[in-house]
């Protein structure tokens, strides 16, 4: 549908490999699923009000300036997106010394998707949208045309986002400036225009999906801002997972957004095994290009996300059946969905850490010099870029350490957030327990997945 005119992310190209990981894996992975299982069953013998208390405490880190700063920092976020989409159009065709990308994919859904997730929504701050839309809505004398109608649930911004992720992971040049300069511009209008329409709130919560997407991350973030009337508040530091007091359950295409989004960064991976192209009868030494696979990955996508939505669906439904709850699924899942979030924040930050590592330096040289014609804007044009540091036995040790950690600590804090949420919805520990032991099974498998999915050989 949309495909074509969205932005791309560097998913498809942030966890290449240049060499196969010979480590004792099968002890990582043991590890890690028996790691997440002893934290289930460690809830079992933990009072769930001691886990409120310690989920409850704060640490004042002091006041913090209201809404004044939201406006200029929009607009800024607007100028600089413009001047990367013209980057885009007239600069380098090089997609590793052109800002666009590499803004685009590493910095902004990389880098800011795992600073939404570790300290809150910055995102609020600099989204793009909301500068220009507050102009025209006061120039027009009105916030909106219509009210986006609450059937319609977050259904726009899944469409949306399976159309980006088919972008990013199918379309056959997803990293062209060009190409992208014009996505980019014509996703902006595009949104602008239902923001005009439907309210800036409207569409943001509902149809427009990088905000929804790190509005959902941003739940597990440790800072937390308190608003008093005049715009001010204070900043307090809080756990991972605390700020999950105060959701709500998502509607089933909530649900159906957040277990896309992780089941698209699954697939991301899974496409490039040697299990994927065997499967498909091809040499995975011979990699045919993403062309001859359009076709072939469109329908693994479709069927990764198919599958995680209802594998997830079927062990929230077994856990209440074990319990004999009468609740509605849908609400049920819209619940639990939101323990998804940190496994989510864990995988984006495995398969994504040698881009960041090499495409960040990359974006600070391809930034000093947008248009490459011989600037130095930051200081940063000349810089070298050390690619050795996610190459190499050494590097390799170090990153597969880090990741491994990542997976297994975002799924045992998934756990304690599923946990949390089944007795704030069940009342008693018991059954918050019982509830969640098909689901916990669903984590440990998946647990297994991801460590599988990072040691194992990849072609392309």
């Amino acid at each position: 549908m949309l495909a074509p005119l969205l932005p791309g992310h560097a998913f498809a190209h942030a966890s290449d490999r240049g060499h196969v990981l010979l480590l004792p894996t099968g002890h990582y992975i043991v590890g890690g699923a028996l790691a997440v299982a002893a934290s289930f069953f460690v809830l079992f013998f933990v009072w769930a009000e001691a886990l409120e208390k310690v989920w409850a405490a704060r640490l004042r880190l002091g006041g913090i300036s209201g809404e004044a700063l939201r406006l200029p920092l929009s607009l800024i976020s607007f100028v600089v997106l413009a001047v990367l989409v013209a980057a885009g159009l007239f600069g380098s065709r090089d997609p590793l010394s052109n800002p666009l990308p590499l803004t685009i994919w590493t910095l902004l859904w990389v880098g800011l998707t795992l600073i939404q997730g570790l300290f809150g929504n910055f995102w609020a701050w600099i989204n793009p949208w909301y500068g220009p839309w507050r102009i025209v809505s006061a120039v027009l004398g009105r916030a909106s045309l219509l009210r986006l109608p609450a059937l319609i649930g977050m259904w726009p911004a899944m469409a949306l986002f399976l159309d980006f992720a088919w972008f990013e992971l199918i379309y056959p040049a997803p990293d062209d400036p060009g190409r992208l300069a014009w996505a980019v511009t014509i996703y902006w209008t595009f949104s602008f225009v239902m923001m005009l329409i439907f309210g800036f709130e409207g569409w943001s919560r509902r149809g427009e999906f990088l905000s929804v997407f790190f509005g959902m991350v941003a739940r597990f973030g440790i800072l937390v801002r308190t608003r008093s009337k005049d715009g001010n508040g204070e900043l307090f530091l809080c756990l991972p997972g605390a700020k999950l007091a105060g959701t709500r359950a998502l509607p089933l295409s909530g649900t159906l957004f957040l277990l896309f989004a992780l089941a698209s960064v699954s697939f991301d991976g899974l496409s490039r095994t040697f299990f994927w192209f065997g499967l498909n009868g091809l040499n995975p030494l011979e990699y045919p290009g993403r062309t001859a696979l359009i076709g072939t990955n469109s329908v693994g996508l479709i069927a990764a996300c198919a599958a995680l939505a209802a594998v997830f669906l079927l062990c929230v439904l077994a856990g209440e059946r074990l319990v004999g709850s009468r609740h509605a699924l849908a609400g049920v899942a819209g619940t639990f969905v939101w323990s998804i979030v940190p496994i989510a924040l864990a995988y984006h930050f495995s398969h994504y850490l040698a881009a960041l590592l090499v495409n960040g330096q990359y974006a600070l040289v391809a930034l000093s010099d947008p248009f490459s014609l011989g600037w130095n804007l930051f200081g940063t044009a000349h810089m070298p870029v050390m690619a050795a540091i996610a190459a190499g036995s050494d590097a390799a040790w170090t990153i597969w350490n880090a990741q491994a950690a990542a997976i297994v600590l975002g799924h045992i804090i998934a756990v304690l957030a599923a946990h949390r949420l089944a007795f704030r919805l069940h009342g008693t520990a018991r059954a918050a327990f019982l509830s969640q032991l098909p689901l916990t099974v669903l984590m440990i498998a998946y647990t297994v997945l991801g460590l599988w999915l990072l040691s194992t050989p990849t072609a392309a």
